[in-house]
C-alpha cells in the first residue's frame, strides 16, 4: 500500500493485541483470529500485532510471522506489524518480510536495553523505514526503552523520510507533542500511546490511540474523539471520565497490561489463556476486579 495516502490512514481506535496462548503455553491461532475479529467488531479501526502488549518479546520469529499473517487474513481493517527490537538487523529483517505476511503497515519501537545516543536511535528508524515500502509507525516509549527519542531527531525522521507516516506518542509529554506538531503536523499522525493521554493529546492534533483498554473501551474511545472533533470537549470530558477505572485497572504492580487485558477479555467470554513467563498468571482476585469494572461501565 502506498504510503502517499491522507491523514488517519491506520484509523482513530486501534488496540495493541494481546497474544492468545493455550493451556500449553503455545501460539493459539485460532483464538487469535477469533479476537481480532472481535476487535474490529467492537470499536477498533486497526490493530497492532506482537507489540508490547502483545508480548511480542516472547515470541519466536516463527510465531511473530504465523501470527501477523493469521490476523491479517481475519480481518479487513489495517494490521501493523511490531517489528522493532534493539538489534537493527533483526529489526530490517522483521520488517522486510511484512508486507508478505498481509500487513498495512509497521510499528517500529526505539532500539531498547542498548541505551544507543540519538545518532544510533535515528540511524536504526531510518534503517528499519528503508527496509520497506509499507508505512512506519514510530513508538517511542521511554519507560521500557531507557532512551527517549529527541525532539530533532523525530522532526528529521518524520519531515525526511517518506514512508513514516505516524507517531505513537508514550512519553507522558504533551507540551513536546505540541511542538511536534506545530512544527512537522503536515508530515505525520499522531497516536497517543497511552489511553490515559488521549484527550490532552486529541486537544494539540492527535488523531487517536494505540491503546490497551481499547480491547474493550473501543466504542467509547470512538465517542470521545467524535465528541471533540464535533466541537462538543465537555462531551468528549464525560465519557473520558467513564474510563478512569479502566485506566487504573489496567496496570497496576500486580498486573501489567497484559496480564489485566487478558483477564477483562475472559470476563467477556473470549478465551486468550495467560501470559508467558517472565509475565506469571494473573493474580487472585483479578478475573473478578475484571468483572467489576466491566459491570460499572457497561451498566
Amino acid at each position: 500500500m502506498s504510503s502517499s495516502v491522507g491523514p488517519r490512514y491506520f484509523g482513530a481506535v486501534m488496540s495493541a493485541m494481546v497474544t492468545p496462548f493455550d493451556r500449553d503455553g503455545r501460539l493459539d491461532l485460532d483464538a487469535a483470529r477469533r479476537l481480532a475479529r472481535w476487535l474490529a467488531d467492537h470499536g477498533n479501526d486497526g490493530l497492532v500485532v506482537a507489540a508490547t502488549t502483545g508480548e511480542g518479546s516472547t515470541l519466536s520469529d516463527d510465531e511473530r510471522r504465523d501470527l501477523v499473517s493469521a490476523v491479517a487474513q481475519a480481518v479487513t481493517i489495517p494490521v501493523l506489524a511490531s517489528t522493532g527490537t534493539n538489534d537493527t538487523a533483526h529489526t530490517i529483517a522483521l520488517t522486510r518480510q511484512a508486507r508478505d505476511l498481509g500487513a498495512a503497515g509497521v510499528l517500529v519501537v526505539g532500539p531498547y536495553y542498548n541505551r544507543p545516543p540519538q545518532a544510533g536511535i535515528e540511524a536504526h528508524f531510518r534503517a528499519a523505514a528503508a527496509a520497506t515500502t509499507l508505512p512506519v509507525m514510530i513508538y517511542d516509549v521511554p519507560s521500557r526503552t531507557g532512551r527517549r527519542v529527541s525532539h530533532e531527531v523525530l522532526l528529521r525522521l518524520l519531515c525526511e523520510v517518506p514512508n513514516i507516516i505516524a507517531f505513537k506518542d508514550a512519553t507522558g509529554d504533551p507540551p513536546a507533542a505540541a511542538a511536534l506538531v506545530a512544527q512537522a503536523g503536515a508530515h505525520f499522525d499522531l497516536y497517543s500511546g497511552d489511553d490515559s493521554y488521549t484527550l490532552p493529546l486529541l486537544a494539540i492534533g492527535a488523531v487517536g490511540l494505540v491503546g490497551t483498554t481499547t480491547h474493550w473501551t473501543g466504542p467509547h474511545f470512538q465517542k470521545i474523539i467524535a465528541a471533540f472533533q464535533a466541537g462538543e470537549p465537555r462531551r468528549a470530558r464525560d465519557i473520558n471520565s467513564t474510563l478512569l477505572e479502566s485506566f487504573r485497572f489496567v496496570n497496576s504492580d500486580d498486573s501489567v497490561y497484559s496480564m489485566s487485558v487478558k483477564a477483562m477479555l475472559r470476563t467477556l467470554g473470549q478465551d486468550v489463556g495467560q501470559c508467558r513467563l517472565p509475565l506469571p498468571a494473573a493474580p487472585p482476585g483479578t478475573n473478578d476486579r475484571a468483572r467489576e469494572v466491566w459491570q460499572r461501565l457497561a451498566g
